[in-house]
């Protein structure tokens, strides 16, 4: 499979124009994928080493065979190959904080300030001895620890001491023994962020809101803003005493689905619009508008 994956992707160099009025698609899943794109007027499936225009394949082959690849302008994957830089979180905050320091130094710290939507956030252990002078500086404070990659609310914890996150103070000087390879699986790389400790709430609970957009081009910013998407709520009251206790802290669907008092018939979401009419009632239509949600889309994807 090696050698026919390198073939592919060396073949992307040199790829023709498609026929007219037809789009050659590639695809290794046999699933409800599949079925669209085969049902699709004038799509035509290339079979093993024929030449494609647009491949859906896993997230992890686009990195591994396709990241340092020349495509021609037609050809196109079902992801853009440094998606990374904004969907592991690290990444993410670091380009966030270089984006702020080219606005304020571009346009000053008042223009600057608006990039305050996030709050403060290192990446450890790289940024732990930074991050140890800014704890020292928020006595009390709650920090809340994500490891840069899971999902479903996997590896979250919230602490208010450093001996808490001690396995993630990474050595000044490592062993001489240990290699690079070791070095890493040792230690795990997570952002620690300052936790917003007064939220808004509805009903006492928290809450986040999904939204989904699709970008299709960033030369020139092309978004589409879905409409139908959610929020999600925790299954306990909110509350501050019990910072260790995930049906009260998080609202990952995949966690509060095993809280004792969890209802799957009514669950914990509620749709935009039923969200949207929730603020309508209690802060007046004025306040309650889309067009923040699409500047911090915005902000996020540039």
């Amino acid at each position: 499979m090696g050698d026919h994956v390198k073939n592919l992707a060396a073949g992307t160099h040199t790829r023709g124009k498609r026929p007219s009025g037809q789009i050659r698609y590639k695809t290794a899943l046999k699933n409800v994928i599949y079925d669209v794109l085969k049902a699709r007027p004038g799509w035509i499936e290339a079979k093993d080493d024929a030449e494609w225009d647009f491949y859906w394949c896993e997230v992890s082959w686009i990195v591994t065979y396709f990241d340092q690849c020349y495509f021609e302008e037609h050809v196109k994957l079902c992801h853009f190959r440094n998606h990374y830089e904004l969907t592991r979180k690290n990444l993410m905050v670091r380009n966030l904080k270089r984006q702020r320091k080219i606005v304020e130094r571009n346009f000053g710290k008042l223009a600057a300030a608006e990039w305050d939507f996030f709050p403060t956030t290192f990446e450890l252990p790289s940024e732990y001895h930074i991050f140890v002078e800014e704890f020292k500086r928020c006595p009390g404070a709650i920090w809340i620890l994500k490891p840069i990659n899971k999902s479903q609310g996997k590896g979250i914890m919230l602490f208010k001491k450093l001996r808490d996150i001690a396995s993630y103070s990474k050595p000044d000087v490592p062993a001489k023994d240990d290699s690079k390879e070791q070095r890493e699986k040792e230690y795990e790389t997570v952002v620690v962020s300052r936790y917003i400790a007064d939220p808004y709430l509805i009903s006492g609970k928290k809450f986040d809101i999904r939204i989904y957009v699709l970008v299709t081009s960033y030369c020139p910013l092309k978004i589409w803003l879905y409409r139908s998407g959610f929020a999600r709520f925790s299954s306990t009251h909110y509350s501050l005493d019990t910072i260790g206790d995930s049906f009260v802290h998080l609202t990952n669907v995949a966690i509060q689905k095993t809280a004792p008092d969890y209802d799957p018939e009514k669950g914990c979401k509620w749709g935009l619009q039923e969200l949207r009419n929730y603020f309508v009632a209690r802060h007046g239509d004025a306040s309650v508008s889309i067009s923040m949600t699409s500047e911090i889309c915005q902000r996020c994807l540039r």
